[in-house]
């Protein structure tokens, strides 16, 4: 245990440059607005940078503690499920994994608590149900070897179909879902899920089917929450944001310690079902060495402490920031600035969201950097920019999210056939991962802020919701066209290279070329 320890140092510090220059940014940018156009009170400004330290914090250990457990967890569930040949149990425990570490999801209690109208269990039953029955497609696209675009154009049918008979108050909140629902729990082990179980392939695109699990496990709760709003046809509402008052320092660390417990019962009945499960699974099955099970247990240990500091320091010091920030900008005679500085901090956020950082490295490995971690970086901030500057035109105009949605899907699945296959699965499963707790709890708050201000608590919920479902939209666009960029780049190449090769036959084997 004391060598894995002293082993994971070096890493912890490498993780933690890569958490401060995640965060930095965006405190820099909430800073600057924080004492020029969007003043707060010392309070609420020292409950803001004690939650970034922890979120800095939080990163550091999730990220190495994801790499240590989560990630080859599902690698090895992947593996041996796939290696039984056995369809009904390949099948019935890819259902189990999906509904488990769904219903464990801590991002997908947020989201019942904005949808009042349906009961809290309903809603979340519901959802574990759908990215349980998606993921046992995933299963059957990866075995079957089924054209991923053609699945996401038949159910991206059946979603814009089944929302043309929803109550417009839940169709936002439901493609909200989709990226809500595949968190930092859940994203990690699918994805390993998916390496694992294209491990057994030998065939050539294995590896381009590694990925995409997580952007067909974002349809399942899309497709729940519409079924829903079918039921269940009343307005939708949602929980308004309280901004702390603290009299002084020691009030705002009590703020932080009183809400501790809460996310340290709420991580661990996230993660016990998964650590349950794979305990038993592998003493039944892969029985690993006894060094192997102390560097997942570590791991483990990691990934519990770093999401525990995550999810405190955004909920409790993000969120009022956020909703605040979004409440005195949106109150401005030029509320129009919320565009660029919107899609300022759009451009910053989604470097902190910690799944992001597991797939970045993950395509970079499996691609064998043909698929640089700086390229998917810049190509999902660019993304998310564009979806901020999007949603605040709607907070501004009221424009229905469906006007930006539906053309926005239809770009991308037209791009799914013009695109290398690898870029498409890589780009579905970013709409997910892109959309996490950062979206959640800070951008999301920043849009309702605003859009209280600009036309009244009445229009927040058709249209501040869907922050979330523009952010999943977008780098599902901008990273199908680096896709293409590339696609057009490497024939360019082929063709230099037998440009060359013919010159070069033209000539006998010992005579002397001038280049």
């Amino acid at each position: 245990m004391d060598a894995i320890l002293k082993a994971s140092l070096p890493k912890l510090r490498e993780k933690l440059l890569e958490a401060l220059q995640a965060v930095l940014p965006i405190a820099a940018i909430v800073l600057v607005l924080c004492f020029t156009i969007a003043p707060v009170s010392p309070s609420i400004l020292l409950c803001f940078l004690l939650g970034a330290a922890m979120i800095v914090v939080g990163i550091m250990f999730f990220t190495l503690g994801a790499e240590m457990s989560m990630t080859p967890m599902g690698e090895r569930v992947g593996a041996v499920i796939t290696k039984s040949r056995k369809l009904p149990v390949i099948l019935g425990i890819g259902f189990l994994l999906g509904f488990l570490i769904t219903i464990s999801e801590p991002d997908l209690q947020v989201l019942a608590n904005q949808v009042p109208s349906i009961p809290n269990r309903t809603l979340i039953l519901s959802v574990a149900a759908g990215v349980g029955l998606f993921l046992v497609f995933a299963f059957l696209r990866m075995l079957i070897g089924i054209s991923l675009p053609k699945l996401l154009v038949l159910f991206y049918g059946m979603i814009f179909l089944l929302a043309a008979f929803v109550p417009k108050e839940f169709l936002a909140v439901a493609f909200d879902s989709g990226g809500v629902t595949t968190g930092p729990m859940t994203v990690p082990f699918i994805m390993a899920l998916g390496v694992g179980v294209s491990s057994i392939r030998s065939d050539r695109h294995a590896g381009d089917d590694s990925f995409g699990l997580v952007a067909l496990c974002s349809i399942g709760p899309i497709l729940a929450v519409l079924v829903l709003g079918l039921l269940y046809p009343t307005e939708g509402a949602y929980v308004p944001v309280t901004i702390p008052e603290m009299q002084d320092s020691q009030d705002m660390i009590l703020l932080f310690i009183r809400a501790l417990p809460q996310y340290i019962e709420e991580v661990a009945i996230a993660l016990a079902p998964i650590i349950v499960f794979f305990f038993l699974f592998n003493a039944i099955y892969i029985k690993l060495s006894k060094r192997q099970l102390i560097s997942i247990s570590i791991g483990l240990v990691f990934t519990y402490v770093g999401l525990v500091l995550f999810l405190t320091g955004v909920n409790v010091g993000f969120m009022p920031v956020g909703n605040y920030i979004g409440s005195r900008i949106g109150r401005l005679t030029y509320n129009w600035i919320l565009l660029p500085i919107a899609m300022l901090i759009g451009y910053y956020i989604v470097k902190a969201e910690p799944a992001v950082h597991v797939l970045n490295k993950q395509v970079e490995e499996l691609t064998a950097g043909s698929i640089p971690a700086r390229a998917m970086e810049l190509s999902l901030s660019i993304g998310v920019a564009v979806s901020l500057a999007l949603a605040m035109i709607r907070v501004l105009t009221g424009i229905s999210v469906m006007y930006f949605l539906v053309p926005g899907y239809v770009l991308a699945l037209g791009l799914s056939f013009a695109a290398p296959k690898i870029f498409t699965s890589i780009a579905f499963d970013s709409g997910g991962v892109a959309s996490g707790p950062m979206t959640a709890t800070f951008l999301l708050p920043f849009a309702m802020g605003a859009c209280e201000a600009i036309g009244g608590a009445d229009r927040i919920v058709s249209d501040a919701f869907g922050v979330v479902a523009m952010v999943a939209m977008t780098p599902l666009i901008t990273i199908q066209l680096l896709g293409v960029e590339y696609k057009i780049r490497k024939k360019r190449e082929e063709k230099a290279r037998s440009l060359i090769q013919d010159y070069i036959r033209d000539y006998a084997d010992d005579d002397i070329i001038e280049l």
